[in-house]
């Protein structure tokens, strides 16, 4: 008998980039051992789109997508508030880095009682005691959706245990955010630039997912993070992959 044909859940996740020398560096998480998907890997920041992620309500504490942003919205589709929304809570919850805006201009984490506050919403986000929706309204906050920039999409490959259709976005890291693990889910966390992930990859000293690895691999094509923004802002072309698993691979 064959075996059940595995729900496909939505996801989204962003690849988060900042300076540095000789080019720039990309933010990524080590999954805990015991992770039922992609355990001991590093990964992008991201995870699930819940129902909640789509709800309207978001509108009102939102700024984009804008109108140089059309032909994301276009190729996200109907649902494109809940891949947005889900990117930014995930990086958040995961990364600790928050793409939002407070009276124009993106949150700052320079002041240590600032950053330990927003530390401290993390763990209830995990636990949905709160939503990032509570979050924004309690700290009077934007959603930064016009600086996320949608850029692909990977359907998980029939045969794998656990399968997503993942949007991945591309964003600037807010310069005065550094980002940490969760120490839950994640379990380290590093800012690495994509030729020195896939060095460390080969060597074996890095685990990668193929999709991973083959995002790092077209990104280690461009040589510095505003090389990396403008080809994310100006992008026509959302490649949609759906990678097939060889008759071997397929649990």
């Amino acid at each position: 008998m064959a075996a059940p044909v595995q729900p496909i859940r939505p996801a989204a996740t962003i690849i988060v980039v900042r300076e540095a020398q000789p080019s720039y560096e990309i933010f990524m998480l080590k999954r805990t051992n015991q992770a039922a998907f992609a355990g001991g890997m590093y990964v992008f920041p991201g995870g699930r789109v819940d129902g909640d992620d789509h709800l309207h309500k978001y509108d009102d504490y939102r700024f984009g997508p804008t109108e140089a942003q059309s032909q994301q919205v276009s190729a996200l589709g109907d649902e494109w508030r809940g891949y947005w929304i889900a990117a930014i809570r995930e990086t958040f919850e995961e990364a600790g880095l928050l793409l939002a805006y407070r009276d124009g201009e993106i949150i700052s984490f320079d002041a240590d009682q600032e950053r330990d506050r927003f530390s401290a919403y993390r763990n209830p986000l995990h636990k949905g005691d709160v939503s990032l929706l509570d979050i924004c309204a309690e700290e009077n906050l934007q959603l930064a959706v016009d600086q996320v920039h949608f850029y692909n999409r990977f359907v998980t490959p029939l045969g794998r245990p656990r399968r997503f259709d993942t949007r991945f976005f591309i964003a600037a890291a807010p310069e005065s955010q550094r980002g940490k693990h969760d120490e839950k889910e994640t379990v380290d966390s590093v800012w690495i630039t994509p030729q020195e992930a896939l060095k460390r990859h080969a060597a074996e000293e890095f685990g990668l997912m193929n999709v991973t690895r083959m995002q790092l691999e077209w990104l280690s094509e461009l040589p510095d993070k505003r090389a990396v923004i403008e080809m994310a802002e100006k992008r026509s072309d959302f490649q949609t992959n759906r990678p097939v698993l060889p008759p071997s691979e397929r649990t």
